[in-house]
């Protein structure tokens, strides 16, 4: 059975019946900015967001977030609160503000420059820094409050997200303990010999078993958050169960969820059409039709192998020197964490690299390398994947990554060729793809160099399997089974 909206909306209804639906998460699905002295809205480019905003849509419920645009306090009623989507309201966005002090050491602090090198040990050193996490603490709180606001007096599912509100859980459980809490983590969770060099590895992991359920992408995490909870706790893990007793018999299940897109949606959008904003048009149009285009899409950041990727880019053409004036690789995404020095960092790694591509092997009329930074918006999205030929995801260490399932669907001709990091929870069921090494530069140029050469039937056989699995595979499907889960506690 492929999952629907409307399956989706059905088993919400059977399964919490009359309980008010919450998603809790830092980003929110849309954010109001001003533009040439107007208000408008953007939808971030963001895992989370492009997997959650359909099941909202579906379901109706409520969307606890921190409001962080320009222009976002200009549209929500007295209660901070708004409908969107803005040109289509479905379900109830109610923003959150933070000052630039909270902003600093929560966001920037303890979940990006503590929680987030550490769970994806990619070789950044996490700090650890008391001032960002008593803020963090601070911050957690203020989400807490939000939340037992909105379902006072109410039955009520809450459905926390990510790594920015791992002790979210127990101060909901804290005030109201009948209420069914689950929270997923999109990154990934690392061994136990590196969770325990955190200082407040305690106060985290028991925040965390505050859900009732607690998710991640694949089994392999799940395994190392049960082997942290063990050798840090005084609890009982129950290995055949998955799952943790504590505080006088309250369980926690650990389950993997695989999250995925709505690939049906997708299909939808690419058949009714979508503007392309000039920008992007002006670079697609640099570049020749007749060109092979391999893209990346990602933000900034030093997990997604940015840097890697171009110096294979460089192998590539230094050992298939056949390529060279025939292929461009583009790189696309939004600037990411700048204050942090570590993405300072990376931002130059990128700049050298495609600079030392560029000088090599350029000419007059040709560039192999173009980094381009800003935000792109979803229409934008799909005109890039529908442009390349191949898609590059070769991050060194990620939860998920939807890119890849994205990009496989919106290949409604069935072709393309997408070139996918081993290191991807998404390598676990896109086993069509290329999947590559990122650190291995010598094989990951053969690699490309497969990609480039490809027949025409080869690309037709993998991406047919790739999509079936996406379109099987899909958001429906993974709320549903959260859904699910949960509703079996009740």
């Amino acid at each position: 059975m492929v999952w629907n909206k409307e399956q989706l909306r059905k088993v919400i209804h059977e399964k919490i019946g009359d309980a008010i639906f919450v998603v809790v998460s830092n980003r929110e699905p849309y954010i109001h900015v001003m533009k040439e002295g107007k208000i408008e809205f953007q939808r971030p480019a963001s895992g989370l967001v492009t997997a959650l905003d359909p099941m909202l849509k579906a379901c109706q419920g409520t969307w606890i977030a921190h409001g962080s645009g320009s222009a976002d306090r200009r549209v929500v009623d007295e209660k901070s609160c708004i409908m969107v989507p803005p040109d289509n309201p479905l379900y109830k966005l109610r923003r959150l503000w933070l000052s630039k002090v909270e902003e600093d050491g929560y966001y920037y602090g303890f979940a990006n420059d503590t929680l987030w090198p550490m769970c994806h040990i990619v070789y950044t050193r996490p700090t650890f820094i008391q001032r960002d996490w008593e803020i963090y603490k601070q911050v957690n709180q203020k989400f807490a409050n939000a939340v037992l606001s909105e379902i006072e007096g109410q039955k009520a599912f809450v459905w926390v997200q990510d790594y920015h509100l791992a002790l979210l859980p127990q101060m909901i459980k804290e005030k109201r303990p009948d209420a069914l809490v689950a929270q997923f983590w999109h990154i990934p969770w690392p061994n136990p010999e590196v969770f325990r060099i955190c200082p407040w590895k305690d106060e985290i992991l028991w925040g965390m078993l505050g859900n009732d359920l607690m998710g991640f992408h694949i089994r392999y995490h799940c395994d190392n958050f049960l082997n942290s909870v063990d050798q840090s706790l005084e609890v009982r893990v129950d290995r055949e169960r998955s799952s943790v007793f504590h505080h006088g018999g309250s369980e926690t299940l650990v389950r993997p969820f695989p999250i995925s897109i709505d690939f049906e949606g997708m299909q939808e959008e690419m058949k009714r059409g979508f503007t392309v904003d000039d920008d992007l048009t002006e670079v697609l149009d640099s570049i020749p039709k007749e060109m092979i285009l391999a893209a990346g899409l990602d933000r900034m950041d030093y997990t997604k192998g940015i840097p890697e990727r171009i110096r294979c880019i460089g192998r590539f053409l230094e050992k298939y020197p056949e390529w060279q004036g025939k292929f461009v690789f583009l790189q696309m995404g939004a600037l990411s964490r700048i204050h942090l020095p570590a993405y300072k960092a990376i931002n130059e790694q990128i700049n050298n690299a495609a600079e030392e591509v560029n000088w090599k092997f350029g000419t007059d009329d040709w560039t192999p390398i173009m980094v381009v930074r800003h935000h792109i918006s979803h229409p934008d999205i799909l005109a890039l994947y529908q442009r390349a030929d191949i898609c590059v995801v070769s991050s060194l260490h990620d939860g998920m990554n939807l890119v890849a399932k994205e990009y496989v669907a919106s290949r409604t001709n069935e072709d393309g060729v997408l070139v996918l990091s081993r290191f991807t929870g998404a390598a676990r069921e896109l086993e069509s793809a290329i999947l590559v090494n990122p650190y291995d530069i010598e094989s990951f140029a053969d690699y490309i160099n497969t990609a480039v050469v490809m027949s025409p039937e080869e690309k037709i056989r993998r991406m047919k399997k790739l999509r079936e699995i996406v379109s099987e595979n899909n958001i429906y499907k993974w709320a549903a089974k959260v859904v699910e889960a949960l509703a079996r506690l009740a």
